[in-house]
């Protein structure tokens, strides 16, 4: 690796780091952490490709991401760790919990019923975590 892609790597790193921090705060620090004694090279790329390159990019608010994001994991039905974090995310980003909620009821449309309930309770459990810590 030359020094001109070293210097690349870390700038995608530091602002992937730094948009990590403003969407997921400590709940995307504990999967980077948690990652560490396994495989600290994916880490790395999750620092890198979604936050460094995708949520850095202009096209779309923090808030808008999240939506989609919350969107997608709650059709896959089988990523509930990850809608957790996220629903975290669209909050600390601007939805309001009834946003949330509509986003996930929307999806029994595209996804089905047993997709949206699984979203449903994955935002029952992280609002009575916030509930906890406030």
């Amino acid at each position: 690796m030359n020094q001109t892609q070293s210097s690349t790597d870390n700038t995608r790193y530091a602002r992937g780091w730094a948009k990590l921090q403003e969407v997921d705060g400590r709940a995307g620090e504990a999967v980077v952490a948690s990652l560490a004694d396994i495989a600290p090279d994916f880490a790395k790329y999750v620092i890198e490709f979604p936050f460094g390159d995708i949520y850095s990019r202009p096209q779309l608010d923090l808030k808008t991401r999240e939506i989609g994001v919350v969107a997608a994991l709650t059709a896959l039905g089988n990523a509930a760790p990850q809608l957790k974090v996220h629903i975290h995310g669209a909050l600390n980003v601007g939805c309001t919990r009834e946003e949330v909620v509509e986003i996930i009821m929307q999806m029994a449309v595209y996804a089905g019923f047993p997709a949206a309930l699984n979203g449903l309770f994955a935002a029952k459990d992280v609002f009575a975590e916030r509930d906890a810590t406030m």
